[in-house]
């Protein structure tokens, strides 16, 4: 790893981490990230070795031209940058960067003994998955927490899936086995409108974090960007019967799967992140 400056003091420190690839769909995890830390001023602290942990044959470095006759080279890699949050009991430690091609135990052990250092007792890790959702409700989130109690308050979605997993899925469980407090969230994203960006889906895990962070965000443009998708997305069904069709069957599962979500617990939720909103 190699540090741009000196660790930090924090204050109750959060790590949120996103990652690029299998784990992000319509990009709308590392959007997420890329959102905080620009909204949060987050400051560089390090980078992973690329050698270390990327095929470059699967993640190639770019090219870039700096000016007439001078280009530079970009490695894919993995950045750690560090944010002090006003108004709030915690700071912030923000992971954005490439799924790694090899050691990822080595890879999450990296970055979770970085966070140990800097005091994180908390683990945040998004993803985005394609699925059969409907653009017109919610975005569904889906979670998995190494404590049962926050699981419940926070409302995780259940789930019953068993299979392969990207670098969510192992940083998560890693971070759990070490002693942290380890949460991944997950947003659904209607496969077929996949194509990046889906603010509304960032804005859906803006939303879990404000819960979970209990802090508030500034969403800058991302709700006005949203209804524009929002837009794109009915135009698209509009133009396609098939699309129509298969969308009103999506809304019917769909509703008949939420209906024990009007409920009390649901719009608490809902009026905390408004009080949080006023207040900041």
């Amino acid at each position: 790893m190699e540090f741009h400056s000196e660790l930090p003091q924090l204050n109750s420190p959060v790590l949120i981490a996103a990652f690029e690839g299998w784990n992000d769909g319509a990009n709308s995890a590392t959007t997420t990230v890329r959102h905080l830390s620009d909204q949060w001023g987050a400051q560089l602290l390090a980078t992973m070795d690329p050698e270390s942990y990327y095929d470059f044959q699967v993640q190639r470095p770019i090219i870039n031209i700096e000016s007439k006759g001078v280009r530079s080279l970009t490695w894919p890699t993995t950045s750690v940058s560090v944010a002090h949050l006003a108004n709030s009991s915690h700071d912030a430690v923000l992971v954005n960067g490439i799924e790694p091609s090899m050691r990822w135990p080595s890879f999450c052990s990296e970055l979770l003994d970085l966070a140990d250092s800097l005091g994180v007792q908390q683990v945040i890790v998004l993803g985005a998955l394609l699925a059969a959702t409907p653009h017109t409700r919610p975005v569904p989130i889906t979670g998995f927490a190494s404590d049962a109690t926050l699981a419940d308050r926070l409302g995780f979605e259940t789930t019953t899936y068993e299979g392969p997993t990207g670098i969510v899925g192992a940083l998560q469980s890693q971070a759990q086995d070490a002693g942290f407090s380890a949460v991944s969230l997950w947003a659904q994203v209607p496969y077929y409108v996949a194509e990046p960006p889906c603010p509304k889906a960032t804005l859906a895990l803006l939303a879990m974090l404000e819960d979970l962070v209990d802090v508030s965000i500034d969403l800058g443009d991302l709700p006005e960007d949203a209804r524009a998708w929002q837009r794109g997305a009915e135009e698209l069904a509009a133009d396609d019967p098939d699309v129509a069709e298969y969308v009103q069957q999506l809304e019917e599962v769909r509703d008949a799967a939420d209906l024990p979500e009007a409920s009390g617990e649901a719009i608490a939720r809902e009026f905390q992140r408004y009080l949080r909103r006023r207040d900041s």
